[in-house]
């Protein structure tokens, strides 16, 4: 199942593909011309609120960007169980795994609010990269920086307690990790309690616990559906204990 629900949209008129794609690493590398290629061959969905783009085993059919919204990625056990994997929010290109290996997708995506995509189709980026072969290696800084990103996201689930696993998870937010090198860091961080225990997989009562702790610390300030980071430093000290 394949963008179900997803709404075809024109390109807003203020809208600059250009620009947006520049704000990445990866397409700042490549050179003037597959920039025009690309702006002239991407285009934008929309996703209302809680609809699905993708199901984990579909076929990759694109590479998408998140102009505005949110998209979840997640995956399941059988007996039903949810564990939220990230949270792509604009500015984060996602999709490029499967897509380079064509293998299905690994995991779920769902909107979550309404959200807007900027989607570079499977078949004429393909086009564009069989012609222009030397355009791969433009992907590889991205590539290692998720692999980077997933080793210590492992590394705290194996090593780490859960003050560790929960300072690391918000410094990787804190940081824009997801955007990529470029990025400023954000002090308010759109995430809630039940999205951060969804991804370390404890319950909210205990990042409850654990944050209102550290807000008594000064080093972050809990709001609905957000944390500001007050201590950055702080923060990342957590992090490595």
């Amino acid at each position: 199942m394949n963008f179900l629900n997803v709404k075809e949209a024109t390109i807003p008129a203020e809208f600059d593909r250009r620009a947006f794609l520049l704000r990445n690493p990866l397409f700042r590398a490549m050179p003037a011309d597959a920039i025009d290629a690309l702006c002239a061959m991407a285009h934008v969905r929309r996703l209302p609120d809680r609809a699905r783009l993708h199901d984990k085993g579909d076929r990759p059919d694109g590479l998408y960007a998140v102009i505005d919204g949110c998209i979840r990625a997640t995956g399941s056990t059988p007996d039903g169980r949810e564990a939220l994997l990230a949270l792509m929010e604009p500015g984060v290109w996602f999709g490029e795994s499967s897509l380079l290996e064509d293998a299905p997708r690994a995991y779920c995506a769902d909107a979550q609010g309404d959200c807007t995509l900027l989607v570079i189709p499977r078949a004429q980026l393909f086009a564009l990269l069989d012609a222009r072969p030397e355009l791969y290696r433009c992907f590889v800084p991205l590539l290692c920086q998720r692999i980077r990103m997933s080793t210590q996201l492992l590394e705290s689930n194996a090593l780490l307690s859960l003050e560790g696993k929960l300072a690391r998870r918000l410094v990787l937010l804190y940081q824009n990790a997801l955007q990529g090198s470029g990025e400023r860091p954000r002090r308010t961080l759109p995430v809630s309690q039940e999205n951060l225990s969804q991804m370390i997989g404890t319950s909210r009562q205990s990042i409850n616990k654990m944050l209102k702790e550290w807000e008594a610390l000064g080093i972050v300030e809990r709001h609905y559906g957000s944390i500001t980071v007050l201590d950055p430093a702080a923060l990342e000290r957590l992090a490595e204990t």
